[in-house]
């Protein structure tokens, strides 16, 4: 009896100390507040594969502030990706029960659950991967970024990093590569069809819209109106969101255009493009959507994008199931379980 219990404390202090290393490796996301990432993971793990390929990698991204994205795109994105994005806390816990029991109906992981928060936190440091430790650190960068970010600066850095293209990142390039235009002046058709086209940029080619694209960008353009997009929640020193550009041209060393032109406005095409893979859901979050093909998977990315995984000096280890500045409801501890098990994105 006593060697069992034995067992059990060791076993509980690896448990313990290994979350403890989790917690104490995550990055600084503080430096978020006022400076744009240089890179991101996801940037990287593009890079790479292009490079296994014997291809150059390509990123035309151009950084801009919040307030010069239209609030037409602000919308559209909130609509398309996180209906509650101001309401919940970085984790949806009432998307999260939903998903487990559309997955569990359905005997399969069909249907996600990720907010904006967790999208960002994944595409900053670490890969597209489901193994459950790589979850983890999601859930925790996540509500270290609800912390110490406000929600419009949340939103920014979502809309400056994202992929809407090969090589493209961010919706001003976005907004001139596919439009010819400002992401500023943007309008309602071209911001659902861009936010339609996020679940699967490389397949959904805003470009040449297919005949699901179009259905998802109406059936977005038809939600607009009841979302207003999120003012800031933190202090003015907590948020000093920049009036200007910060990265206003192509990253050096990396061409702006790839030899594609730049159509005035994207019309659905007749003839729809062959995709190698299944096409992904063709409705936003709300209605139950249909498969979407896996993320590719890539390496375990997760060192800090300021250079160096340490970065962050060790707090009181009482933090390490501190949930940022909103307390979890009762209900999201199991949520949260069946979520390490694979059943949000």
């Amino acid at each position: 009896m006593r060697r069992v219990g034995r067992v059990v404390v060791v076993a509980a202090a690896i448990v313990f100390a290994y979350l403890a290393y989790v917690y104490l490796t995550l990055p600084d996301v503080r430096p978020l507040r006022t400076t744009p990432p240089r890179t991101t993971a996801f940037i990287e793990l593009r890079a790479q594969q292009a490079r296994d390929k014997g291809a150059t990698p390509r990123r035309d991204q151009r950084w801009i502030a919040y307030s010069r994205i239209s609030p037409n795109l602000q919308r559209a994105v909130i609509v398309a990706e996180d209906s509650r994005f101001w309401e919940h806390a970085g984790i949806d816990v009432e998307e999260i029960e939903k998903s487990i029991e559309i997955n569990w109906a359905r005997g399969g992981f069909t249907r996600g659950a990720s907010t904006i928060t967790q999208q960002l936190a994944k595409n900053l440091y670490l890969s597209p991967s489901k193994n459950p430790v790589r979850k983890l650190r999601e859930l925790l960068i996540t509500r270290r970024l609800e912390a110490e970010l406000s929600k419009k600066r949340i939103l920014e850095l979502y809309l400056n990093e994202i992929e809407w293209g090969d090589g493209i990142y961010g919706a001003e390039a976005a907004a001139r590569r596919y439009f010819g235009t400002s992401a500023s002046g943007l309008g309602p058709d071209q911001s659902a069809l861009l936010a339609a086209a996020i679940i699967n940029p490389r397949v959904l080619n805003t470009a040449h819209p297919t005949r699901r694209l179009v259905i998802r960008q109406k059936l977005i353009r038809s939600r607009m109106g009841d979302v207003r997009p999120p003012e800031s929640t933190k202090p003015a020193a907590l948020d000093p969101t920049p009036e200007v550009p910060v990265r206003d041209e192509p990253v050096p060393d990396t061409p702006a255009t790839f030899g594609m032109p730049s159509p005035s406005v994207a019309e659905p095409s007749r003839a729809e493009p062959r995709d190698e893979r299944p096409e992904p859901d063709s409705v936003p979050r709300e209605a139950v959507p249909t498969p979407a093909p896996p993320s590719p998977a890539g390496p375990g990315i997760c060192s800090c994008a300021w250079g160096h995984p340490h970065a962050l000096a060790a707090p009181r280890l009482a933090s390490l199931f501190a949930w940022g500045p909103t307390p979890m409801r009762a209900a999201g501890a199991d949520s949260l379980v069946a979520a390490a098990a694979g059943a949000i994105n």
